[in-house]
Order: C-alpha cells, then structure tokens, then sequence
C-alpha cells in the first residue's frame, strides 16, 4: 500500500461525508430500530438455543438507546473501501469477535443466504410464499398489513404476543417462529423501514431444530458493514442495521466516550448498557464535541484487547470461547447475508488480536458487490455469486498467524505511514491547535516493525460505472443543484426541435443531419460536442473532450478556454462579444440564445467569475492528488452478473445440504477462484442508488440516469488528504 497511498481512499468520490464536513459540520444520522416488543416465553427458550439466538433474545429485554450525535462523528470516520474507522492512532474496526461477545452470537457455521421469495423454484419441499406463510405461522396477514414481501411487525405483535396457556407442541412452535422472525427482523437485520419484517426468514424458521448451523454472527456484521457503508454518504441519514453492537463496541473500546454508572458485567456484554437513553436534544452541539474528542484522542485512550480483562473472562459464556468459533476471529473472509457481500479486512486491525500493525496491503475494491441490494427478479445467491460464498465455505484456510506481543498497537513505520496519508483529523484546525505536530510515541518504536501475514491476495471486483459517476457527479442531490444549468441549455436547443434531436433516458443528446453540420465556435461542430459529452458514457474518460478538471494540462483558464468546459463558449483565442460575452463572433448560437433569454442567465456579469472560480478548483484538486480510481478500464461491465440457474433444487432450510467441512456446503452453479464473467452491458443500463440500505426483491427499480455537461463544482475528493 505504500506504493500507491493514495488508493486509501478509492471509493470517496464527492459523496463521503467525511470529504464535505465543514459545510455540514452538524449533520446528525437518525437511528432506525425498533424493540421486539414481544415477551419471552419460557417455552421459546429451547428453539432460541438450538437456533443460536437465545443471548440475543435475553439482551432484547435489556433495551438501551444510540447516541445519534455520538455514533454519527464515528461515521465521518467509516471507510467503506478498508471496513474500517481511520482514527487519529490508526485504524480500528467491529470483528466477528466483536460480534462474539457483545451479542453472543455463533460465528462458526453456513452462510445465511439463499433466496428472498421464489421458495418453491430453488428449495426442495418449498411452497409459494404466502402458502408457506399460512403452514408456519397458521395465519395470513391482512392484506392491509402487506407491503410485498413484507408484513408490519404490529401485526405481528398483536398477533403473536402472548402464547397460550396449556398449547400444544405445534402452536408454541407457530408461536415461537413469529418470535425469531421479529427478532431477526428488528435486533438484527432491520432496513431503513423500521417496521416491517420480511418472508424471506419462511426457510429458515421451517425447521427450527436446524437453525444453529448458521453464521448469525457473520450474516449481522456482513449487514452493519453495508448499513455503515451507506450512511457514510452524506445524502444518508438513516441508520439501520444491529446498532445495539455498534453503540456498545464504541462504549467497551473508547473508555473516556462511554457514559459513567454502567460498571455491572453481565452477558452478553452489550447489556451492560442497559437502560442508557442519551436523550435527542442539541444534536449538532453534541456531534462537534463528539468529533473534537476523537480528534484529540490519545494512543493510550483505545483499548486494543478489551476482552481480556478478568472480570469479563468470568462472565462470557462457555460455547463463544469454543476452537471453532475463536480460531475465525481471525479470519479474512467475506461476510454474507443474502445479496450482500462484505470483507472482513482483519489483516488492518492485527492489535485487535494482540499483534504490531504493519503497513497494510491495498484495500480490496469490491464496488461492485457493494452495489448490490437484492433487487431485481428474485435470484438463488450462492448461485449468483458463487465465488465470494465460496470464500466463506473455506474460511479455514484463511486464518491469519501473526505474533502476539504484550503491547499490541501500530508500528513506528506504519504510524509514519498514516501520519502521511491518513486523514486524521475532521475538526477546525482553529480548535484543534493543529495537534499534528504531536511525535510518534516512543512506545511504537519498541514494539518492532512487525510482519504482515502470509494471505492469499483477491483479485479485485470494481464496479466502472460506479465509480466513474461518482468521479463526475456524486450523487442525485448534487445533480440536482445544477439542474438550472441542464434547463438552461435545453432552452438553448428549442431552435433544433424537429430536426432529430432526441434526448435519452440519461440525459446524452442525439442530434438530427440537420443539425451534425453546424459549426460550433473554434471550428468544432456540434454533433463533436454532444459526441464529447458522452465521453463518460461510452467508454471514454469522464469529461473527454470537455476539460477533464482534474487533468492539470487541461484545468484552468490558462490550460483551457472556457469552450472546454461549455457549449458555445469559445477558446482563448477568439474574441468576445460585447454584448454577449461567452458568444464568439459568427456564431449561430447569438442570435437565438439572447432571443431565448439565455444570455439572461449565462450572460451575467459574474457568470465568467463563477466559471473561473470553478475551474480554478478543479485545478487546484487536481493538484493535489487524482482519486477517480486506480483500476483499468474492463473488458466486460460487472455491474449485471450473468443469471445461473441452480443445478438442482435444495434441501429445506435456505441452503444447499451439508457437503464440505466446517459447516460448507455445495454451490450451485460454476465454482472458481475468479469472478463471474458477464456479458457486456449498454451504456443506458440504471445506475443503483446508492441511498437505499434495504433488500427488496420484489419489483425491478427504474432509475435515472445522470447527465454529465458541466464539471460539478463539488470537487473530485481530492479536497480529503492532509
């Protein structure tokens, strides 16, 4: 990674909200959780702990709050491209340890995944959903109680709450299959709704004497990676995911952020919070001295090993600290959960195990997996993505060794490293007194430089078009605010209607024969120009042929005229017009653009000014460093992979029956250490939103597409780098 320090940050684009946060220094995430809310029967008990899910349900009664403002400043600081917080000390992350112990999940067994609703085409002995629903449960939801494939957890609140007294075996396991459902549904893997459960638990809670040979605790961290991923966009403020794990991970590793009178041990250790309730005013306040405290956290202030102290040995449950379980906290794997797909980048945070951190290999780019949210027609996943479940079923072989130390922390050389490129610090410099002059402990220098484990190296999955409109434009909201820009130039193609000129979904003009001969000012023509603007679209690099502003060749008024940038605005080296500053002499563009009262808006006297200033940014960030992304153009667009359809339908239960070691199980479909190859897509396929947290599979998402004429004035993210 030292070589190219600068693919830390691959994935900022201008939606980082870590990269805008002196324009949004209050901004402030909103949690989206809901309490089970229903009792736990002494009945369930048995199925909860053949499930694996029996501290979970004991730490649902045990309810603690987030601290928005508190979990938001650590949000500014999740990458999603390393899985990681990148503090001032280095970085630090939620394992599956993690996982272990403050929920006591299992984290040993099969990957949780298989399909969302088609049961009855991909799992022997499936019926179609609402049939299976009424077998299960004994009930069918009012349809006013549906939202698709989900059903609202009033419902099943007021449906399941209280079991009766002297049922007989089959209602208390109705009663307790509702029971896991809502827990699944609402401790664990909650979408942004906050109040709807979906079916696709129906294979699961079928045979509940089955359900502890699942991964609880990969699927949930797999879940709370890819809700932390999201809501790290500055256009997301929405929250979801296991957030009881998160709040407690922050409260057991930052002593001086924990709140005081919560000293009782209990297990699992998330419940030693129980009853806290921060309370929801001043919520901007409180995220800048939430921010200004981790800014001014010391090496010394971030317990490493927390687990290991002795009053915790005596309270942790027998069945975590099992070989099977401990020896994959280690483990460098994918994390899965359905469509989604995660790394658990273990190898970036060695003292969490009692190692020295070295300088870490390259983050693994998996945009393409990361865009990824279950939608579209409904899919057998470990048959979509065959070789990222196929990590997890050898997840064994993965494990990394490394030495354990009596003081575990960063090394001098990779705090040399991070000091370099690490953005460290998110607070006003004003406030801070530029604390980066601090020296590196003394204590780094003595751990020694320490060694990177042996890892087999995955190739990467980047997802082109992703990536490549986050370079150019960031995200819907910022499109938006150069909507005047688009209305203004369509105004100025009203002369050319009826000529050919046709606008497609993605905002790319096509122009008639009438049109293609008219010469633009400079000698280009006009049918070049829209050619140009399609330069992002069509293989090209974003903004060929219109200044790319992060080309130092190119950017700024003295690399490029302003015809670079804009239709109609001329180069440097023809004359302005008096009355029409940005219209070159000849042009056919005078005389129907002041007629159309375009000049109104593009001709006033600080239009040029704003022009300059723009550009001069552009050049200025270019400067600095070029984050648009390290890989090769790709033969093939991975963003579609190519449907498989399962060899043979499986045993009951959501997954394929057990065939390989260690919980594994076969794969439908081809199996390699490479990625699926897929057939090229067009230009105009639908760009994922990236806003959207939930898994819905039910009806295929029409999305718009971007529009790419002028530079955005948001930067290219370069602004991130100290």
């Amino acid at each position: 990674m030292g070589d190219d320090p600068g693919r830390l940050y691959r994935l900022d684009g201008v939606a980082h909200i870590a990269g805008v946060i002196n324009d949004e220094p209050r901004r402030c995430i909103s949690s989206v959780r809901r309490q089970q809310g229903m009792r736990l029967d002494e009945r369930y008990v048995p199925y909860l702990q053949m499930a694996g899910l029996y501290h979970l349900a004991r730490l649902n009664d045990r309810w603690f709050r987030l601290d928005e403002p508190l979990v938001s400043a650590f949000v500014e600081r999740w990458r999603p491209e390393t899985h990681t917080f990148h503090m001032p000390f280095g970085e630090c992350t939620i394992t599956l340890q993690d996982v272990a112990y403050q929920l006591g999940l299992p984290v040993d067994g099969d990957y949780v995944s298989g399909c969302l609703t088609d049961f009855h085409l991909y799992i022997e002995g499936g019926r179609p959903a609402w049939q299976w629903f009424h077998e299960l449960l004994g009930v069918l939801p009012p349809e006013n109680q549906v939202q698709k494939f989900a059903v609202n957890c009033t419902w099943f609140q007021e449906t399941f709450a209280e079991c009766p007294d002297g049922a007989d075996e089959e209602t208390v396991r109705r009663f307790a299959r509702a029971y896991i459902m809502m827990l699944l549904g609402t401790q664990l893997f909650a979408d942004k709704s906050g109040n709807r459960i979906h079916i696709r638990w129906l294979p699961y809670v079928a045979r509940l004497e089955e359900m502890g040979r699942y991964s609880w605790a990969s699927a949930a961290l797999a879940w709370l990676y890819r809700c932390m991923c999201r809501v790290a966009n500055r256009h997301v403020v929405k929250l979801a995911g296991p957030l009881q794990l998160l709040q407690s991970w922050i409260f057991w590793r930052f002593p001086t952020l924990r709140p005081s009178g919560y000293d009782e041990i209990s297990w699992p250790l998330a419940s030693r919070w129980s009853g806290y309730n921060p309370g929801n005013s001043n919520k901007g306040p409180r995220v800048q001295m939430a921010r200004m405290k981790i800014d001014l956290l010391q090496p010394r202030q971030f317990i490493w090993m927390p687990y290991s102290a002795v009053d915790v040995v005596q309270v942790v449950h027998p069945e975590v600290l099992e070989p099977r379980h401990t020896m994959l906290w280690r483990c460098r794997t994918s994390l899965i959960y359905f469509a989604v797909v995660e790394w658990h980048q273990v190898d970036r945070v060695l003292p969490q195990f009692g190692g020295v951190q070295p300088i870490p290999s390259p983050a693994l780019n998996i945009d393409f997996l990361m865009s990824k949210d279950g939608r579209g027609g409904d899919r057998w996943f470990p048959a979509q993505y065959p070789d990222w479940h196929l990590h997890w079923q050898e997840r064994a072989d993965h494990i990394l060794q490394f030495d354990i130390v009596p003081d575990p922390g960063p090394s001098h050389e990779f705090l040399t490293w991070w000091y370099q490129h690490g953005k460290r610090f998110l607070s006003p410099e004003m406030l801070l007194g530029d604390p980066r002059g601090v020296p590196i402990p003394d204590e780094a220098t003595q751990r020694g430089a320490g060694r990177l484990p042996d890892m087999d190296r995955v190739e990467d999955v980047p997802d082109r078009r992703r990536v490549e409109r986050r370079a150019r434009v960031g995200t819907r909201r910022s499109q938006r605010e150069w909507n005047w820009v688009d209305q203004a130039m369509d105004a100025g193609d009203d002369p050319f209607r009826g000529v050919g000129r046709v606008r497609g979904r993605g905002g790319r003009r096509r122009v008639g024969a009438a049109r293609q001969g008219a010469q633009m000012p400079g000698g280009g023509d006009v049918a070049g120009v829209d050619r140009a603007h399609q330069g992002g679209h069509d293989g090209g690099s974003p903004g060929a042929g219109l200044g790319d502003p992060t080309s130092h060749t190119d950017a700024g008024l003295g690399g490029g005229g302003l015809g670079d940038y804009f239709v109609g605005v001329p180069g440097d080296d023809h004359t302005l017009q008096d009355s029409t500053p940005w219209v070159s002499p000849g042009s056919m563009f005078g005389d129907f653009l002041a007629s159309d009262g375009i000049v109104h808006e593009f001709g006033g006297p600080h239009f040029l000014d704003d022009i300059r200033t723009i550009m001069q940014e552009d050049e200025a960030a270019a400067g600095r460093v070029h984050t648009t992304g390290t890989q090769a153009p790709l033969d093939v667009d991975l963003n579609e992979p190519a449907t498989v359809a399962p060899a043979h339908p499986f045993a009951m239960g959501g997954t394929p029956a057990s065939a390989q070691s260690i919980g594994s199980h076969s794969v439908a479909g081809p199996s390699s250490s490479r990625p699926v190859h897929v057939p090229p897509m067009t230009p105009r396929q639908p760009v994922p939103d990236d806003s959207d947290e939930s898994i819905e599979d039910e009806e295929p998402l029409i999305r718009r597409g971007y529009r790419t004429r002028v530079p955005r004035r948001c930067g290219t993210g370069s602004h991130l780098f100290r």
